[in-house]
């Protein structure tokens, strides 16, 4: 039996390949049987003895017949030839024993997947040749952190979806509330979960070979380090948190390890690209911001509202979040952000990693992908 431990690695010592960072059982985790494997055979026959309730999902010969289609791209196969290359795969084993069983214990649930090469190649075949195949194999060594879950949220779908990368790291410290739903792709039985919880699972049953580590305390000075470099540096910084002091922090170090920063404010299309791998002495925040908020210093309640005034130039805010502005506190509690808004920059900056990885031609830059603007005209 494959169980994923707190830090990615597999129990047995074999290959990375599964989600982490909680022990085995707590809600995001996963297990991998591979029924060739006697041990594994016997530890998932005890699953499904003791848990007579657990569901099975079993599509592996469709899964196949995807296989096989896209490695005969040019021939239109009759269902005798699918047949007969899906048993030249299977090479006289059961189909039980092809592939591995994975376990999703907050579903309590087994599905029948290709194993991960195989998987990997038949789920990222519509990417090619949008994503060369050659690109696809240097995406999968790329390690992504995201920090806040809003628009981080959607960020970290597109990123995995189009398996932009082969580990990602998110961090959150908050909990889903009711008044999150307007902007966060999940439903009410997620009420009360910590987000970092609710994303972890939704990337495990989208692709449970990318490995994900969750920091669910959000980010401080004690764990920044960990965030950034534990198991080697970051390739991109995703910064979408609501901390002003910490959006200063997060880049300072970024800066200091050479890794490029990624935000989107879901206002106006408003996206930031900092190439601080490319340039260690570029200005935080294109220079926006003054040098006395860059001492990683506590700032009070003003000094914060101010920060941020500074990062986002609330001069060329929307009209609703100008008007927003000036309600905060009265009306409203907090900034106001939309399900569109903030979808559309999750594909923002997924497309803007996509094209830091792939490209050279991405610099340093802030700009706005504003739809209202280019479709209103």
């Amino acid at each position: 039996m494959l169980l994923t431990k707190t830090d990615g690695s597999m129990a047995n010592g074999t290959k990375n390949s599964g989600v982490s960072k909680s022990d085995f059982g707590n809600n995001g985790d996963v297990v991998f049987y591979r029924l060739a494997n006697n041990t594994d055979r016997a530890a998932f026959e005890m699953l499904m003895t003791t848990n007579p309730s657990i569901s099975k999902y079993d599509q592996l010969i469709s899964q196949l017949r995807d296989l096989v289609k896209l490695e005969n791209p040019s021939s239109v196969l009759t269902d005798l030839e699918y047949s007969d290359l899906i048993n030249a795969k299977l090479d006289g084993r059961s189909a039980d024993e092809f592939g591995v069983w994975v376990y999703y214990p907050w579903k309590n649930a087994v599905v029948h997947l290709l194993d991960e090469i195989d998987f990997v190649k038949v789920r990222t075949i519509r990417n090619v040749y949008k994503i060369a195949p050659e690109q696809i194999d240097i995406l999968s060594k790329k390690k992504i952190g995201v920090v806040g879950l809003s628009v981080g949220q959607a960020a970290v779908m597109s990123l995995v979806m189009e398996r932009l990368c082969g580990e990602i790291r998110i961090a959150d410290f908050d909990t889903l509330e009711l008044s999150n739903l307007n902007r966060i792709r999940t439903g009410v039985l997620n009420l009360g979960l910590k987000k970092t919880e609710i994303v972890k699972r939704e990337i495990a049953e989208i692709d449970p070979f990318i490995k994900v580590v969750v920091f669910d305390e959000g980010i401080h000075k004690e764990n920044i380090d960990a965030f950034l470099s534990d198991g080697g540096n970051l390739d991109l910084l995703v910064e979408e948190c609501d901390s002003a002091d910490v959006k200063m922090m997060i880049r300072l170090e970024c800066r200091e390890k050479g890794i490029p920063v990624v935000m989107e404010t879901s206002d106006r299309g408003l996206l930031d690209i900092e190439r601080y791998d490319l340039d260690k002495n570029y200005p935080i925040l294109h220079g926006l911001v003054e040098e006395r908020f860059l001492k990683n210093k506590p700032l009070s309640k003003e000094e914060k509202m101010e920060l941020l005034f500074q990062c986002f130039d609330a001069s060329k805010a929307s009209e609703g979040m100008t008007r927003s502005i000036g309600e905060l506190g009265k009306t409203i509690t907090t900034w106001p952000q939309l399900a569109s808004d903030v979808i559309l920059g999750g594909a923002v900056v997924a497309m803007t990693a996509r094209m830091i990885f792939l490209t050279n031609n991405i610099k340093s830059s802030r700009v706005y992908v504003d739809v209202p603007s280019i479709i209103g005209k």
